[in-house]
């Protein structure tokens, strides 16, 4: 068996606000730094093996903020596998210290749902400007996509394929993954797992912080296990 732990990153400071994110590179809020933090707690005796992100800071903070309570006695280390001369020089010398690091790994394919002319923008007066009807379809459709943006479509045709290819072959291998990243990324990959369809994924809420466990087994079936479970598995 390995386990794949999903976390929504924290609440970020336009989440507070009510504004559409997506690309937009936003911080956590101080709630969202509590909710890294609560989440870690919930997580802290599961040894992952690597770690995914996107490459926005606010899925990037809650991953290192939630290790901060990891029990299992590695570091996370973000590796710039896109940029060889970067790799070149945050080599690490000694293979003892190597080992006790968990290489991070962000990819642009997990960042959230673009959301095109509608970044920046207060959900509130977007809803007043085009009404209900056009603003749940912006926002809770499967096909159709915001002026200029993503549709959940679309979010995961670039997600999925990250997950079935590099994820996967290190679930295969019976590594033990996390992977923080976005309402809808995330969403995208829970339809994958979950064998939701169109209308069922629309429906699905991925809270900020609260980590999603699964065990991939042998004869590759997933199971959806109540986090406090996968993490006890792990205590002595």
């Amino acid at each position: 068996m390995a386990k794949l732990v999903l976390l929504r990153h924290g609440q970020s400071e336009w989440n507070q606000q009510n504004i559409f994110t997506g690309w937009v590179d936003i911080p956590l809020s101080p709630k969202g730094i509590e909710e890294a933090f609560k989440a870690g707690q919930k997580i802290d005796h599961i040894p992952f093996d690597t770690i995914y992100t996107s490459t926005l800071v606010r899925a990037q903070m809650t991953l290192f903020l939630a290790m901060t309570h990891s029990k299992v006695g590695k570091v996370p280390c973000l590796i710039h596998d896109k940029d060889p001369k970067h790799q070149e020089m945050a080599k690490v010398h000694d293979p003892q210290v190597q080992k006790t690091l968990i290489p991070v790994f962000a990819r642009a394919e997990l960042n959230e749902r673009m959301y095109g002319e509608l970044q920046g923008l207060h959900k509130h007066d977007t809803l007043k400007k085009f009404g209900e009807e056009q603003y749940l379809l912006w926002r809770r459709s499967y096909h159709v996509n915001p002026p200029k943006g993503e549709s959940l479509e679309m979010t995961a045709k670039r997600a999925l394929p990250v997950f079935q290819g590099e994820i996967m072959e290190q679930l295969k291998n019976k590594k033990n993954i996390l992977i923080s990243a976005h309402g809808n990324s995330l969403r995208a990959i829970v339809m994958y797992l979950d064998r939701l369809s169109e209308q069922e994924v629309i429906k699905l809420e991925i809270p900020t912080g609260e980590p999603l466990c699964y065990d991939f087994r042998s004869d590759g079936r997933w199971v959806k296990e109540p986090v406090h479970h996968c993490n006890d598995a792990f205590k002595k």
